[in-house]
């Protein structure tokens, strides 16, 4: 929208690419010094849908990747996801946050994880990120699909395309491995078969699923990664429309349901992690709670402790308040809700932020965070900041401490 409040239609041409759209981003990185010290992001997304004609080749199961394939090459589908739960809401407002349209177009002469590899690396690049941590998109609604050989089928896939095409050939991209968190034995098996490869940091479960995080069905999954010395994360997520949570269709915006569904999420598997003694059990496994934004936290550390205090008899296993569990999670940073910086610096206080907090931007999707974000805030030291960029990360991951990149030349 212009200064006289006119809307100005936005084209994006062949041409453009993810480090023109960056552009100011790679300023900001710049005039800050963030090439200086190592930046890692925790949380950067790519769609599989777009490269999904290699995914599929993955497969396991012949009937699954005969289905996978549309039922025979004369009607294989080249782009998106046919096996995927699909995910109702209007994420890039009707075309006008043109991101999206632009990687379609980007790095037309390259096909599969070579123009995936290079969108990314573009992306790092240009916001001094050494480091970033890849997930994938349409996957994170398979929690939700009635037919758990699907979820597992895709699962391995995925892992094994991802290990075999992208990390290998690009030291900068990480990643954690999607859980089929349905089948615990078939989540075990992934673990015992990925964790040793290079380039695979951690593992991951998507929340928008109702399965109970504290069952004793995964405790040998639990144990396994305990063991490995690599991170759990949970990262958050939607359902909003057919096949989602019936709560949600009380709200008849999209906004809301973004707002609330990506804390939602996690609150609901935090709480049973935490009250069902599960940092406990595995005093030594490290979780990582992605994309709820940081607003939920002092929220839930509060009702938790108040209802505990009351009913300690239903949480056996806690030898300290629910907060205090709490504080030794790992957070990410993204969407970073700074409305009021006196409120969000005392969330950063109750969560322990200079420890526990990890940037992460959430690229590309349209509510992302550049790293400037975080080393604006003005109730953070220069310490602080740098380890919420990229030292507490480091820690958690076994990521080198020092850059990696080196600050290219910019133009304003």
């Amino acid at each position: 929208m212009t200064e006289n409040g006119a809307v100005r239609e936005i084209h994006v041409g062949s041409s453009h690419n993810t480090s023109e759209a960056l552009r100011h981003a790679q300023i900001q990185a710049a005039e800050r010094g963030l090439y200086d010290f190592v930046v890692i992001d925790a949380d950067a997304h790519h769609y599989e849908g777009e490269v999904w004609s290699e995914i599929k080749n993955y497969i396991e199961d012949p009937l699954i990747r005969y289905e996978a394939k549309g039922g025979g090459p004369e009607t294989e589908v080249a782009e998106g996801v046919p096996l995927m739960v699909g995910s109702w809401g209007n994420q890039f407002l009707s075309g006008r946050i043109p991101r999206m349209q632009l990687r379609r177009q980007e790095a037309a002469d390259l096909a599969g994880a070579e123009r995936d590899a290079l969108i990314i690396e573009r992306t790092m690049e240009a916001m001094a990120i050494d480091y970033q941590i890849v997930f994938p998109t349409p996957m994170l609604s398979l929690g939700l699909h009635p037919e758990q050989r699907i979820e597992t089928a895709i699962a391995r896939a995925y892992s094994r395309w991802v290990c075999e095409r992208i990390l290998p050939h690009h030291p900068g991209i990480k990643t954690m491995l999607y859980l089929p968190f349905n089948d615990p034995a078939a989540s075990l098996r992934l673990v015992e078969d990925f964790a040793g490869i290079d380039g695979v940091v951690g593992f991951v479960v998507t929340g928008v699923r109702y399965t109970q995080v504290s069952d004793n069905a995964y405790a040998s999954l639990y144990s396994a990664i305990e063991e490995r010395g690599q991170p759990l994360a949970f990262h958050g997520g939607y359902r909003w429309g057919a096949g989602g949570d019936r709560s949600f269709e009380s709200l008849n915006r999209f906004i809301s349901v973004h707002a609330i569904g990506f804390p939602l999420s996690l609150m609901l598997h935090v709480a049973n992690w935490v009250i069902n003694g599960l940092p406990e059990r595995y005093p030594s496994l490290r979780t990582l709670w992605i994309e709820g934004g940081l607003a939920w936290i002092p929220f839930l550390m509060q009702r938790l402790d108040h209802e505990y205090l009351m009913r300690t008899s239903e949480a056996p296993l806690l030898k300290r308040l629910p907060s205090e569990y709490m504080r030794d999670l790992f957070y990410t940073s993204q969407p970073l809700e700074r409305t009021d910086d006196e409120a969000l610096e005392l969330t950063f206080r109750m969560i322990n932020a200079n420890t526990q907090l990890l940037y992460s931007s959430d690229y590309p999707h349209w509510d992302f965070d550049t790293p400037a974000r975080i080393y604006d805030l003005p109730f953070l030291n220069e310490q602080s900041k740098r380890n919420i960029l990229g030292s507490n990360a480091a820690r958690l991951f076994g990521l080198p401490s020092t850059p990696r990149l080196s600050a290219p030349a910019v133009r304003a």
